[in-house]
């Protein structure tokens, strides 16, 4: 079983139609998070290392090439429903915040929500929504999709440089790396949070009599 995966898998990565099924995938990953652009990415980086095809520098192109079609395919979808969202009842305030938190940290925000599943489209629709710049859009895009096509594929290239025998085990390898640092950044993420929510109650009880 495990021979006929690992037959199966080399014969799509040795395929000359792997960049090409790599642009699409981090493409509708961009819109349709539940594609698994990431996992393909890494896997791509382990049979690299393993077996020399496909190659690293072509992967992380056309991956990021693709996000970076998606993300803004995301972003027009978020611009053409702004106003609807704006102006329900519900997500008047939401979007206030929104457009307020994405003028300070816009940049930062979207680099970040590119390595946190769905947190990227639901960034880029954002985005799109409350009318974000699109030239900074762009700009700050361009550095999440290329950072994020680089972290994948070397992620999986160290997975397969590690197991050049056996690329299942540097297949599983590098995912966990990734889940890893995943799970990292949502604990970060959430103890931030906690805090930023913790700060406000402090002052107040601080200010109360005693």
């Amino acid at each position: 079983m495990t021979q006929t995966i690992l037959d199966l898998l080399h014969d799509v990565m040795t395929s000359p139609w792997i960049y090409l099924a790599l642009f699409a995938l981090a493409l509708l990953d961009g819109f349709f998070p539940v594609v698994p652009a990431e996992t393909a990415v890494i896997t791509a980086g382990v049979f690299a290392a393993a077996t020399g095809a496909p190659d690293l520098l072509p992967v992380i192109a056309v991956s990021a090439l693709g996000a970076f079609v998606g993300d803004h395919v995301s972003y027009l979808v978020g611009r053409g429903a702004g106003d609807r969202l704006r102006n329900g009842r519900r997500s008047r305030k939401a979007f206030a915040w929104a457009e307020k938190a994405l003028a300070e940290r816009g940049g930062l925000v979207l680099v970040v929500a590119r390595y946190i599943p769905g947190g990227r489209t639901a960034c880029t629709l954002t985005m799109g929504a409350v009318a974000y710049p699109r030239r900074s859009f762009a700009f700050f895009d361009a550095v999440a999709v290329l950072s994020w096509a680089v972290y994948s594929g070397f992620i999986g290239y160290v997975g397969g440089a590690a197991f050049e025998n056996d690329p299942i085990k540097g297949l599983l390898l590098g995912l966990g790396i990734a889940v890893t640092i995943t799970l990292v950044v949502e604990v970060v993420r959430h103890l931030r949070r906690r805090r930023v929510v913790a700060e406000p109650e402090r002052a107040v009880t601080a200010h109360l009599p005693r």
